[in-house]
């Protein structure tokens, strides 16, 4: 029977959660820097710490430390020298983070609760994932919305995106169009998709929780680069219903 890995705690996030050599991001061959490597790098390197000292605040070995550590440096390098893109999501972690400047949405939620993002912009679910500039957050309890908030991404964009809803503890993602490197980003940081939605956010969600929502499974974005012609529609979708759904989980295990 394979080991668990023991959950460690991070207690910053980057400034960025995505670099590229060219203005988009490769997800394709993009390097993932999971965020326990990226907690080794700020504590480390950043903030000067010893590795026993980083240990103690992640709560793990000195030895697990080190394995990350060079893992860590052994990515950045192959951006630096290789000229790859890195996106930062992922990895077994229990985030620990007070006020930060882009999670202040985040809390720990309860075994009867979830929370759920869609892609937003003016009430409607905003239409290309890459470039969202706002998520509306639902925090749902025995399925009951008990709290929402609107929240910027602050210019992350496709896979680092993936990164930033990892940060805030979402499980959920409703949104229209998107890419194919975005959704294996999702897929690898335990968040349930469902693509290819159009209309108001707000109904959306009351379809979701009604168990009602039309989505498609194949949704998928061909423009990753540009901006939108006059006849790509990165909604297009033929609708199924979400019947049998999974609603995700937790990222962090014991």
């Amino acid at each position: 029977m394979p080991k668990t890995t023991k959950c460690r705690k991070v207690n910053g996030m980057p400034g960025q959660f995505g670099f590229s050599p060219t203005d988009s991001i490769d997800l394709d061959n993009a390097l993932q820097l999971t965020f326990d490597e990226f907690e080794t790098i700020r504590l480390l390197d950043a903030d000067g710490l010893t590795q026993e000292q980083c240990a103690k605040l992640m709560g793990v070995a000195r030895t697990t430390v080190t394995s990350m550590y060079e893992s860590a440096r052994k990515k950045i390098a192959s951006m630096l020298v290789d000229g790859r893109s890195l996106i930062i999501s992922g990895g077994n972690v229990e985030f620990t983070i007070a006020n930060d400047k882009y999670l202040q949405f985040k809390r720990k939620k309860g075994e009867n609760e979830m929370r759920l993002a869609v892609t937003y912009e003016n009430g409607e679910i905003f239409q290309h994932f890459g470039h969202t500039e706002q998520f509306k957050i639902y925090d749902i309890e025995d399925g009951k919305i008990i709290n929402e908030e609107i929240v910027d991404t602050n210019g992350q964009g496709h896979g680092a995106l993936a990164g930033f809803l990892v940060g805030g503890n979402v499980d959920v993602l409703i949104c229209g169009g998107i890419g194919g490197g975005a959704k294996n980003a999702l897929a690898e940081a335990g968040i349930t998709l469902f693509g290819g939605v159009t209309g108001k956010a707000d109904e959306a969600v009351a379809a979701y929780l009604a168990d009602k929502l039309e989505f498609n499974p194949n949704v998928a974005c061909s423009h990753h680069d540009e901006k939108h012609g006059s006849d790509h529609k990165c909604g297009d979708h033929d609708h199924h219903h979400g019947d049998g759904h999974s609603c995700g989980g937790g990222h962090c295990h014991d």
